[in-house]
This record gives C-alpha cells, structure tokens and sequence, in this order.
C-alpha cells in the first residue's frame, strides 16, 4: 500500500475547501506508487487525484514538476493538470506535507505491453521532449552517471547477498560507463521514469502520462533508452525486438533521431539499466522489510544489463537504416 501518510475526513474537507470545487464526497487511497501518498478523490466538482509529498521527494524540487505539468497540458500534452486554490498557488500543506490537488485522467496502465502500445509511447515520448524546450526551469538529474558509484558504494559488502560476483562486475561496468558516457548530445526535458504505470490507455489508445516526479534536463535519447527497457522486454527477461522496433519508430515519426543519438544508444541503454539496478539494489538493502516502500527486484535490471553489454548497434534493437529517411 503506497499511502504513507494518513488523513482524516475533517483534513481532507478543510484542505477541499479551498479550492471551491463543492462538498467532499468521498476519498481513498491509491494502492500503486512508491514515492507519495496519492487519493483519488470526489467531490461535487469531479474527481481528481490528491498527492501528498513524501520524504523521499525533494520539497525544493515541487515547483519543477508542478510547473512542468502546467507547463506540458498547456501544449496539449495529455497528464495530469495541477489544480490551483482560491490563493493562485498549485501547491498547499495537508497533515504536514506539502500537497496537491491533479485533475482525474482516464485510463488504465498495461501489464502486458503490445508493440501497437509501444509505439505509441515512443510517439508520446517524443512529444513530450518537443513540447518541453521551451520550459524555463531546470532541474539536474540526480540520478546521471555522476550518481551511480555513490550509490553503489553506499550498498557495501551486501551487494554479494544479491549474486556472487556483483561487485565486480558492477565495478567494471561502472568503470566503462564513466569513460564512455556521451557529452555531445541533444538535452532537454525528460521524464526519466515512463515505465507502463505511469502510462494509460482508453480503448487501446494511449489517453496521457503521469508520474513527473522524477523529471529533469538531461540527454533527450537516455529517456528512450530507459523506455527501451522498461516496455521491450518480456516477463523471461527476453529483448523483444518488435515491440523495440515499434518504440523507435514511434519516436522517430515525431523527433527525427541523429546518427549520433543512435550510435550513442546501446551505452545509454546500459545506463539506463545500471540506474534502475543500483537504485533498486540499494533499496533492497537499506530499507526494512517492515516498510510501507514496495522493493524491487534488482536482478530484473541486471539481467537487461547484460543484455544491452551484447548489443553492437542499434539494429539490435529493431531500427534499420530505412527509418532515418522517413
């Protein structure tokens, strides 16, 4: 259960009450999510969602992604849109944690991802790094390749309790992604964490993207690269290259890729799963089994890991020359 913090009826209706959206109706937690407490929310205006910032994110870091969502829905971007109270402000306190108020967007998330479904993200994706150039702010992401060693040497001798060997390797993976890691690229918005929860179809079509709360300015083709492997790879761990083909052809239709974007790839791939795997490793290991947090699985990304070390080019991943003429 990802409801971290509880509140009561009389603090939902107070803090309700500000936003002249009518008597509340009723409200419950939202099961899915790992960073926030999240309800969705009825009141005699309509439905929304009520996010309540948790510890784990950056109270300093709201107005980024606040102004973000703002700023992505004014240019037809399809995701949640902060709701502003009777002050102007997106963002108020509830319970003593900074909170706000998102408007409802239909659809469900996907367990089984089509390449149909895909391409559509890939479509998405780069829409959304078209639409976001122009955002004033700017937030690094904390999670780069700068990041990486901290977190691994913050996991210690433990790290052999997930595989023999692990440590080694990942020293020698980290040691090529610090001195191969790209420089020269196109940077820009991105969400940095588009895996299928956080993206809903309505009558297998994709109705919008939610979750920003890990988006930042980085290189625009390391978010398709963690798009890669979090909607291409089926529950055996196998690439699937048909749904890869399909996401990069997605993104190609709307963001036309480089040459140097797609050479560029396969390591921003291995990054990508280096990411997810000593973020996950670390929460394996520091947080108790007692708590509310959802732990994941780190050899999941592991094993994507080794995978993308095989890659020799993009055409491992379904793109052909022909798409760069499109």
């Amino acid at each position: 259960m990802a409801v971290y913090t509880d509140v009561s009826e009389n603090e939902v209706t107070a803090f309700l009450a500000d936003y002249g959206l009518g008597k509340l109706l009723s409200y419950k937690g939202i099961a899915e999510g790992v960073e926030n407490s999240n309800f969705l929310l009825r009141a005699e205006g309509g439905t929304y969602i009520l996010t309540l910032y948790e510890k784990r994110v950056d109270r300093n870091d709201l107005p980024f992604f606040i102004g973000l969502m703002e700023h992505l829905a004014a240019e037809g971007l399809s995701c949640p849109l902060p709701v502003k109270n009777s002050h102007g402000l997106a963002l108020g306190e509830l319970a003593g944690r900074p909170a706000a108020l998102f408007t409802f967007l239909e659809g469900m998330w996907t367990r089984r991802p089509t390449a149909g479904q895909a391409w559509q993200v890939g479509e998405a994706l780069a829409g959304m790094h078209l639409k976001g150039q122009d955002f004033a702010l700017q937030r690094p992401n904390a999670l780069s390749v700068a990041a990486w060693r901290p977190l691994y040497e913050g996991c210690g001798p433990r790290t052999a309790e997930v595989e023999a060997g692990l440590s080694a390797e990942i020293e020698s993976e980290l040691a090529f992604l610090e001195a191969n890691w790209p420089s020269n690229l196109p940077t820009g918005v991105i969400h940095a964490d588009l895996f299928n929860d956080n993206v809903f179809f309505l009558q297998g079509e994709l109705s919008g993207l939610i979750d920003f709360y890990f988006a930042c300015n980085d290189i625009l083709v390391y978010d398709l690269a963690i798009c890669l492997g979090a909607w291409c790879f089926e529950q055996d761990g196998a690439f699937n290259i048909t749904k890869g083909r399909a996401m990069l052809e997605g993104y190609n239709s709307v963001r036309s890729l480089s040459v140097e974007e797609l050479e560029a790839l396969p390591i921003l791939c291995r990054g990508a799963s280096m990411r997810f795997m000593l973020t996950r490793l670390y929460d394996w290991i520091h947080i108790p089994d007692t708590s509310f947090v959802t732990k994941k699985d780190p050899k999941e990304y592991l094993q994507k890991s080794r995978f993308h070390r095989q890659v020799r080019s993009v055409a491992d991943y379904g793109f052909t020359s022909q798409l760069l003429n499109q």
